[in-house]
């Protein structure tokens, strides 16, 4: 993508094409206008069509360019941090509406998938918290008391039941979540195009905004060839907004990640590594994952940024960790490398916003992007309609901030993942 094969890796090595796409030229009008072609952006646009409303998108580059082409392809339920943190964030109301919420957003990824045949290789398994020793052993502990007293499908696995499961010794634990799983995410977020665009939705790629001005009832959003006309906005570019909406990207904190993946894996090392392809990630602060494509590569991710001197240090702790995880991989080699921004938030939660009169605005997934995105986009999609108001929704309508030292901490997450994986093996 773009021509770099560091953006986007095995996914773009493996995807199903994007489907055709035009830059936006001349003049044109729309129940709703929705900038950016990710997860939520589409899942906004397919959500309007669906309903007969007449929905354009104007993306920047290509269709999953930001977060939603680049990141690991885990389902989860929820967000990171403990069900008690959200309602601790957001009250009991809105808490536990958040909570219901995410709970069922991995089952609407895979049925959406299911209803428009996306080939995506969907795999809905369940993903594993994996405890990095006695402390990760008591967080999921705790993960798993919270989850269970809201009803959730989750079961704690003994040290013995990970080590069958993930095929290594490495941890004390794992918390499976059945209502999670895995997905190839360009793949996906292709598929949500390719559905919204057969329900009457347009995408313009190569079209970013360079103004936006409302008069008359309605907002005109100018490309450099075209302008579209629309009551409605929806802003959904996260942590690669750009102007007129670059303060969506300057409220996150971008913390950087990438990921590895080997050529395809002999059968028999399949058999001894993640047997029924659930996708994992570990408790620790600089985490890691990993899990298997359709395919049998393994995906190997961390904290860390591609570039300057972080690209030799990282494939290097990349290379030792997965060893000392699975020492039959020893002489199996990485084929992709590639990287991209996570947009955090100082409570860790997602972000709703009003910029403006009609003009709206869903960020800070904290890495979490697929099954809220896919959610919070059906949201933006009936608050457009009317079927909702924007007090159901189970985010609060906040104001824009600016975090303080947000490009320290921004360098610390960049230096600091480099430092990490220099001095340490991780297991």
């Amino acid at each position: 993508m773009q021509n770099d094969p560091r953006t986007h890796g095995l996914w773009e090595a493996s995807a199903p094409p994007a489907p055709s796409t035009t830059m936006l030229d001349g003049d044109t009008a729309a129940d709703a206008i929705v900038i950016g072609a990710g997860f939520t952006g589409l899942s906004t646009a397919l959500h309007l069509a669906e309903d007969g409303a007449r929905a354009v998108v104007l993306e920047a580059r290509e269709i999953g360019f930001g977060g939603s082409g680049r990141n690991v392809g885990l389902v989860n339920a929820g967000m990171w941090v403990k069900p008690s943190e959200v309602c601790d964030g957001l009250g009991e109301k809105l808490g536990g509406r958040l909570l219901d919420q995410l709970s069922g957003a991995p089952a609407l990824v895979f049925q959406l998938v299911e209803q428009y045949g996306m080939d995506c290789q969907a795999v809905h398994s369940g993903t594993l918290h994996c405890a990095v020793g006695a402390s990760g052993l008591k967080d999921i502990i705790e993960r798993e008391r919270q989850w269970k007293a809201l009803g959730a499908p989750v079961e704690l696995l003994d040290e013995k039941s990970a080590r069958e499961t993930i095929g290594s010794s490495a941890y004390r634990g794992a918390l499976l979540d059945r209502r999670a799983g895995t997905i190839q995410p360009l793949a996906y977020v292709r598929g949500l195009a390719r559905a919204a665009i057969s329900r009457g939705a347009t995408i313009h790629t190569s079209s970013p905004v360079v103004s936006a001005e409302r008069g008359a009832g309605n907002w005109r959003i100018r490309t450099k060839h075209g302008c579209v006309t629309a009551p409605w906005v929806v802003v959904a570019t996260n942590a690669y907004s750009q102007d007129p909406w670059k303060a969506l990207q300057d409220e996150l904190v971008r913390l950087p990640y990438f990921n590895m993946a080997t050529r395809r894996l002999s059968d028999s090392l399949l058999a001894s590594i993640l047997p029924e392809r659930h996708g994992i990630w570990d408790t620790r602060s600089v985490l890691s994952s990993l899990r298997l494509d359709a395919e049998g590569r393994l995906i190997f991710g961390s904290v860390g940024a591609l570039r300057g001197t972080g690209t030799s240090i990282h494939r290097s702790w990349a290379r030792r960790a997965l060893v000392r995880l699975f020492p039959q991989l020893r002489d199996v080699e990485f084929e992709h490398e590639w990287y991209g921004w996570i947009g955090m938030t100082g409570n860790s939660l997602p972000r709703f916003h009003r910029l403006d009169q009609n003009v709206v605005s869903m960020s800070g997934y904290n890495g979490r992007g697929i099954a809220p995105g896919t959610s919070f986009g059906r949201n933006l999609a009936h608050l457009v309609a009317g079927r909702i108001a924007a007090d159901e929704l189970a985010l609060p309508m906040t104001d824009l901030s600016n975090p303080s030292f947000r490009a320290a901490k921004e360098s610390f997450y960049e230096l600091g993942a480099q430092l990490a994986h220099v001095t340490s093996d991780r297991f």
